[in-house]
Parts: C-alpha cells; sequence; structure tokens
C-alpha cells in the first residue's frame, strides 16, 4: 500500500500558488497584479511593491472643529438603500476619474457589497446611508454603522465609516461634518481613510483623528512593457529605466519610460516592487532613492523621474479585495 507524499512546507506551495497566477495572468495578457496583503511580509518577496498607502482613523469627538470654519452649506439627509443605489454611483464615479487606483463597480457590485444593509458584526448597526446635496444636486455620501456602548451612564460608542466620498472640498467637509455630529458616540472610526489628507489638514486638532498609516494596495508588473505604455505621465520627459525582477524574468531588463526595450546606459536602476511603488504616483522616487531603493546612474534621473511619476493626488483604493 502506498503512502501519500507529505505536503510540501507552507512557504513552497505559496510559492507555487504565486507562480500559477502570475504565469495565468500573463497567459491572459494582464499588466498587472494588484491586491490587498494579509501579511505584509510575503508579497515583497515576490515583486510587489506599496502602491497605494492608505490611512486608518480612530478619532476622538471632543473638540472636534473645523479650522476657518464658514459654517454649514447644503444638505444632508439619510436615504434608503434603494435611494443609495440611485445616488451615490454618479458621486463615486465623479471622483473616481481623478484619482488613481479607484476601481469601477457594477450596479450589481454596488448593490450587494458596498449597500449592503444587513447586520454587521455583534454590537454594531445595519448600515446608514446619507447623501449630501448642493443645490440639489448630490455631491457627497457617506455610508456607516453604529456601535452602542454605555459605561457608567456615559456613551462611549462609535460611528464607524465604511466610506465617504466627496466631489469637492465642500461636499468632503460637509459629509464629516454629518458623522463627527453624530449624537451619544465618542469616536468617530474609518479603516480606509483618503490619503490626500483633506479632513486631517482641515481641523484645528488634527493629533485628535489618530490617524495612522497602513500599508494599503501592492502591485507588480506582469507586463512591464504594456504597464509603462498605458501610463500617462505627469512631465514630458523620457527616461532609461533599468528594471530587476528576479521573480518574473521576462520582465528584467531596460526599458524607456514609453515601454520599448532599450540599450541605453540606463539612468535609474531599481526592482520590479520599488517600481510598482511609484507606478501609481503612491510613493515619491525621491523618498525611496533617500531609502537606497533606486540607484541614479543619471545625475538628475531622479527629479526628472520624480515629475513624471507624480499625480495631482495619491492613489486611493477604498475597498479590499
Amino acid at each position: 500500500m502506498g503512502c501519500r507524499p507529505p505536503d510540501p512546507p507552507a512557504p513552497r506551495r505559496r510559492d507555487r500558488a504565486l507562480r500559477h497566477q502570475l504565469d495565468d495572468l500573463r497567459d491572459r495578457g494582464e499588466p498587472l497584479a494588484i491586491l490587498w496583503a494579509a501579511e505584509s511580509l510575503i508579497y515583497g518577496r515576490f515583486g510587489y511593491g506599496i502602491a497605494a498607502p492608505t490611512h486608518e482613523m480612530d478619532a476622538l469627538k471632543s473638540q472636534f472643529a473645523f479650522r476657518d470654519d464658514p459654517g454649514p452649506v447644503g444638505s444632508t439627509r439619510l436615504v434608503t438603500r434603494d435611494e443609495a443605489a440611485e445616488l451615490f454611483p454618479p458621486v463615486y464615479e465623479r471622483v473616481r476619474t481623478t484619482r488613481p487606483a479607484m476601481l469601477s463597480r457594477s450596479p450589481v457590485y454596488w448593490y450587494e457589497e458596498r449597500l449592503y444593509a444587513g447586520p454587521g458584526s455583534p454590537g454594531t448597526s445595519p448600515r446608514f446611508f446619507v447623501v449630501f446635496e448642493l443645490d440639489g444636486v448630490p455631491e457627497g455620501y457617506a455610508t456607516y454603522r453604529l456601535r452602542d456602548k454605555w459605561e457608567d451612564g456615559l456613551p462611549q460608542g462609535a460611528v464607524l465609516v465604511v466610506e465617504a466620498m466627496g466631489t469637492s472640498l465642500v461636499a468632503t467637509r460637509e459629509i464629516w461634518r454629518y458623522l463627527f455630529g453624530i449624537d451619544l458616540r465618542e469616536r468617530v472610526e474609518c479603516k480606509f481613510m483618503d490619503p490626500a489628507l483633506t479632513l486631517y489638514l482641515g481641523v484645528v486638532d488634527p493629533r485628535r483623528l489618530r490617524v495612522k498609516l497602513s500599508d494599503g494596495l501592492w502591485l507588480r508588473f506582469v507586463d512591464l512593457a504594456a504597464a509603462l505604455q498605458a501610463r500617462a505621465w505627469g512631465a514630458d520627459d523620457s527616461l532609461v529605466l533599468e528594471v530587476r525582477d528576479a521573480f518574473c524574468p521576462w520582465n528584467d531588463g531596460r526599458y524607456r519610460t514609453d515601454g520599448t526595450k532599450a540599450d541605453a546606459h540606463p539612468d535609474l536602476v531599481l526592482t520590479a516592487a520599488d517600481l510598482g511603488s511609484v507606478y501609481l504616483g503612491g510613493l515619491d522616487v525621491h523618498t525611496l532613492a533617500a531609502a537606497g531603493r533606486i540607484e541614479e546612474r543619471t545625475r538628475g534621473a531622479v527629479a526628472r523621474a520624480a515629475a513624471m511619476f507624480r499625480t495631482p493626488l495619491p492613489p486611493y483604493c477604498p475597498e479590499v479585495f
């Protein structure tokens, strides 16, 4: 009677799984692999770079106030799930087209996932949906739950923000004004804050927001040439990048920033993972160079690359997958 061989150690199984995934993506012609990492230690080994850092907030409501507050404008109202399914997607689309890393959403995904109204974790309410309107036009929205908690007769609960979105500074301010104005809550929590930090820079005491940085979205190149060809650039320039990619060796080599292969002397030398970190504009080229992760071979190339990869606002991905 034969014996079943033992399973390979977990790291070897993981290597095989990622090898299979990336080979499959390459066969399908996908230029990028993007994910949220369950374990941040793993993916850097396989050529993924932190591409869209996010922020987490656990704010104290006491003494919350906006800087130079002109006072509330427009109107904010609670809506039903069906109303939210009609009002929220156009607002989201207006924001999405201005931000790298935001994903398109189908009507089914909106209704079944983003607007899921069922119970949350124990002790939390179903989701609430609120829209901000200016001159009768939806300009912002939020989805949130409430967590109740009382100690010694005093409210210790929290507003748990699932998503808050505004098409402008005014809309963003008014949505957060509403969320911080909900009664009988001590804190306002949000797992996926916009890294543009408009709220952080717009309040009198940013320390009370208790914002923490998280790694967020990770990106690796499956077809580096195609990914470079697809990108819009922040400056009219061209550089030669020497990219080292041990796990996907077909990407290894020298490329012009337009995606064509190059034989010329490289301006910058870096790994595929570090190129992934700057691809969406999430990390600055200067920052990686200062950390010793980009080698400048042509004087001034770091500054030129920083201008090319820069985006007006940082990438933002408000959903985990």
